[in-house]
């Protein structure tokens, strides 16, 4: 049994490497990501119970955070907006729709032209560097949560 569990960590642990490995994400700093959150942190979540919390684990995993919006439909766009300040699904910064990208916390049609202009995102860097023009770090810090972009090979 202990070398089940070993394996299956090690099998977990390579596969974040790959993830990590494939693009570059932003800190979390008050967000978790809906794929890989905890059933009971999830159901401690503003506007989330238990009942909400297993259906949304049992659909995992979302692709995009379209899919879990879609999953979340029975709660209010207010509702959704707040849980999102807290769960989310990264986007890619590069292929993002504008629906996606408004799907962050406190982003609007300004903040959404700012991230577009400047695809396609080779690194999280060149986030930093130009959305850095518009907002101070805190809420460069927060923005980068939320997004990810993909290495290039």
């Amino acid at each position: 049994m202990k070398n089940l569990i070993q394996t299956a960590l090690t099998a977990l642990a390579i596969a974040g490497l790959v993830v990590v490995a494939d693009a570059q994400t932003g800190k979390p700093v008050t967000i978790v990501d809906a794929n890989t959150v905890s059933l009971a942190e999830l159901a401690k979540l503003p506007n989330m119970n238990a009942e909400l919390a297993k259906a949304l684990v049992a659909k995992r995993p979302f692709k995009t955070i379209k899919d879990l919006d879609t999953a979340l439909s029975s709660l209010s766009k207010a509702d959704r907006a707040e849980l999102y300040t807290k769960l989310f699904v990264p986007i890619n910064l590069n292929t993002a729709t504008d629906e996606e990208i408004l799907l962050i916390p406190m982003i609007g049609n300004r903040m959404l032209r700012e991230f577009k202009e400047y695809r396609p995102y080779a690194a999280l860097a060149q986030f930093h560097r130009e959305i850095g023009k518009y907002v101070d770090a805190a809420e460069l810090a927060r923005l980068e949560q939320y997004v990810f972009v993909p290495l290039t090979k």
